[in-house]
């Protein structure tokens, strides 16, 4: 059957050839509790990750780079997928979250056909998705978590394999912005939309395009500014990302937060860019 579940539609046949994602099958290097999420994510017991591997956006910058390129990881069945969804709801996890989910989106509605987990589930996705994908994952979704990680396509066409990143990414997080909020009188959210974006060193100009798209959204739309940036993958040629960003470059951020009024965002401690955040992979 020939794949086209996210934006590349490379028409593979992943049963037998690699995809552009560059995978077969259904195939995973780490599920856990993870409790360096969003805090209404994490909440008290950590969130149920699942890391899928392979990706169809290769950004030279991956912090999770051996999993998205497919170095490493363990192929399971549906049953098995469905099996650790229970397993992570069995554990305490406060949600089950599909991290990368996007090229498996079929393989992993057949698992939740087998068991449904009764506490959320949360799309954890680069944002570079087709409506009609998600629309499919909305059937099951109960808290999109997306990243933006550029409007200027020069910037997606340097650091990525899809310079038409924007092109999808905008209109799939205005889909998934428009998710009903349901937060619980503790703090944990049941349903809503947190969208990421990873502050990148010499690209505040764009950071600041993209909260002012947020502020676009409905009001009940999180932003989660992340200033974990960390040298990291095949950035050999671009002496830019050999650094870390400054605190001049997250204060200007944060000031266009200030300037288009959001309300509902989450701010990281600039001590969060360390490799000690990267996940080991199991398999």
């Amino acid at each position: 059957m020939k794949c086209i579940q996210c934006p590349v539609k490379c028409g593979t046949d992943r049963q037998i050839n690699n995809g552009a994602c560059g995978v077969k099958n259904l195939r995973i290097a780490k599920y856990y509790l993870h409790p360096y999420e969003e805090p209404p994510v994490s909440f008290k017991n950590g969130s149920g990750c699942i890391f899928f591997c392979g990706c169809s956006l290769k950004c030279v910058f991956c912090q999770n780079y051996e999993l998205s390129r497919n170095t490493r990881g363990k192929d399971v069945s549906a049953a098995e997928l469905a099996d650790i969804f229970k397993k992570l709801e069995d554990s305490g996890a406060e949600n089950v979250n599909l991290v990368n989910p996007t090229h498996y989106l079929k393989d992993i509605a057949k698992a939740l056909e087998i068991y449904r987990p009764r506490i959320p589930i949360v799309y954890n996705t680069h944002g570079y998705e087709t409506t009609d994908t998600l629309k499919m994952a909305d059937e099951f979704t109960d808290i999109f978590l997306p990243d933006l990680k550029f409007i200027d396509p020069l910037l997606s066409k340097r650091y990525t394999a899809r310079a038409d990143y924007a092109e999808y990414a905008l209109p799939a997080i205005k889909f998934m912005a428009e998710k009903p909020l349901k937060m619980r009188d503790d703090g944990k959210m049941l349903s809503g939309c947190i969208i990421r974006h990873l502050i990148l060193p010499l690209a505040t100009y764009d950071s600041v395009n993209i909260v002012k798209f947020v502020s676009e959204l409905p009001e009940s739309v999180y932003l989660s500014l992340m200033s974990q940036y960390t040298p990291f993958g095949e950035i050999q040629n671009f002496n830019e990302l050999q650094r870390k960003i400054t605190k001049r470059e997250y204060e200007k951020v944060l000031s266009a937060v200030a300037e288009y009024g959001l309300k509902n965002v989450f701010i990281q401690d600039m001590e969060s860019a360390a490799e000690n955040y990267i996940p080991e992979w199991d398999f």
